[in-house]
């Protein structure tokens, strides 16, 4: 109950404070307490209730464990709307599919229309297009009219502008390229706080194409207004490039005594990403391409044994979309991480990495991304936890800005499969120069400026002669 309550009471003693993104002229300002006066209010009358009797998810959010200390939580960042309800807010594209993208909005007038129109040039839009929306309540909340809008045939490394619901001010894009390079940002864990503003602020200091997010977005931990907080200080940037999403133990919502299964229900009305265009049936994992990569996103919230939906999905998937002539590079993504020397979270992705491993190593992965561990640390090539040329290379990085802080505490003597670990706040960057080679970087943000405190370069699977060996050993 502390921490939501905490959060609660940060809320009702914050302050009106301004920050100014050095992109742009969009002012951030902490939400004075008398905005959310009456919800607060009934939020606090069913508080403990819902503590006591609704809330598993705080067992997994917070069921620290207790041989690493964390600092002092942060307060949340709040972001309010501070424009007419018919003004759209919260906007995001993701990739959709081949050639297209999906824009996402929110307007709390329900009479907005779902439509985005768009083109080449600033204010000129010869096109239109009319999509989808949805909406949710969770006990005492409303969300506003959330609108899907699928636009395309769209051109590669191509800027367009766009204007939603035929309201508020234009935006603009630019897709990724269909050649190489491309360029991956990647933070995991981002929350809302200072922390996640300064690891935002760096990011905007250098191009990407595609910004990858392994789970733990908002922190709203069923506290629904930070949901809209949370995608408003995003909005600057996720309105620019495709944001792609997979969920953490802080998107889940339900409560396992009322519902059979645990619940996204907010992160899936709010982060609709292209599992139905990946031939997906669920929104926890899917699979997309950008410009010669293949990204899996995988959930590990969701069932992966053997006989699951997703690991047969994750099964075909392989099989069918990995064309090393056209897809040379194969990343994967999930919330938690397979291999860690952090004593946080300590062995909670063992079942999965049992159930699933396999099936990315026969893949020849390159890269797998995980986040949950407030840490950074990346791993040689491995598998089945020894030390394998032809296994990806693994990356923890759950630094983005997290309001719980920091997993200090590791095992010592390191592990000599862990090439490189540090508790900081920061970013990743993954670019894949051509079919043979990438460069991953680590930025930390603890520094006045962006500093690179890890990289490393390394060629993908697929290019060597011994691993492609390995592979069609292993087929037969």
């Amino acid at each position: 109950m502390s921490d939501l309550t905490s959060c609660i009471n940060k809320l009702e003693t914050s302050t009106s404070r301004q920050y100014l993104n050095n992109s742009s002229d969009l002012v951030h300002r902490h939400i004075h307490l008398k905005l959310f006066e009456k919800k607060m209010k009934i939020f606090d009358l069913f508080l403990s209730f819902s503590i006591f009797f609704l809330s598993p998810f705080v067992s997994q959010a917070y069921n620290h464990d207790s041989n690493y200390t964390r600092p002092p939580p942060r307060a949340d960042f709040i972001v309010s709307h501070g424009h007419p309800n018919f003004y759209p807010q919260q906007v995001h594209v993701s990739l959709a599919g081949k050639d297209h993208m999906r824009v996402t909005y929110i307007t709390d007038d329900m009479n907005v229309a779902s439509m985005v129109e768009y083109g080449k040039s600033p204010k000129k839009y010869d096109r239109k297009t009319i999509g989808e929306s949805t909406s949710y309540r969770s006990f005492f909340y409303s969300s506003g009219k959330i609108h899907h809008v699928k636009i395309g045939p769209l051109q590669p490394s191509t800027t367009y502008y766009y204007r939603c619901g035929g309201h508020g001010k234009e935006f603009s894009f630019r897709t990724p390229p269909s050649t190489f390079p491309v360029e991956f940002a990647v933070a995991g864990d981002l929350g809302q706080t200072e922390w996640t503003v300064k690891t935002l602020d760096q990011i905007t200091k250098r191009d990407f194409d595609v910004f990858l997010l392994p789970g733990d977005l908002s922190y709203a931990d069923n506290h629904q207004p930070l949901w809209d907080s949370f995608g408003r200080l995003l909005e600057n940037l996720a309105s620019t490039r495709p944001w792609m999403v997979t969920e953490g133990n802080h998107e889940i919502e339900s409560a396992r005594i009322i519902e059979e299964h645990i619940s996204f229900k907010a992160y899936n009305a709010r982060w609709l990403m292209p599992h139905a265009e990946s031939l997906s049936h669920s929104n926890l994992y899917y699979s997309f391409d950008a410009a010669s990569v293949h990204i899996v996103m995988i959930g590990s919230y969701t069932q992966y044994d053997s006989h699951s939906e997703q690991y047969r999905w994750l099964r075909e998937d392989l099989r069918k979309e990995i064309d090393r002539k056209r897809t040379p590079w194969l990343v994967a993504v999930m919330h938690t991480p397979w291999y860690s020397t952090n004593k946080a979270h300590e062995g909670e992705g063992e079942k999965m990495r049992k159930a699933m491993e396999g099936l990315l190593y026969r893949a020849q992965a390159d890269v797998v991304f995980a986040g949950h561990i407030h840490t950074y640390e990346r791993f040689r090539s491995v598998y089945n936890h020894k030390a394998d040329p032809c296994g990806p290379m693994h990356i923890t990085i759950g630094d983005g800005g997290n309001r719980e802080g920091l997993a200090y505490t590791f095992h010592n003597p390191r592990s000599p499969l862990s090439a490189f670990r540090e508790s900081s706040f920061g970013h990743g960057r993954l670019r894949v120069i051509d079919k043979k080679r990438a460069h991953w970087s680590w930025h930390r943000n603890n520094d006045n400026f962006s500093v690179i405190a890890d990289e490393v370069w390394f060629e993908s699977t697929s290019s060597s002669a011994h691993c492609i060996l390995n592979r069609f050993r292993n087929e037969l």
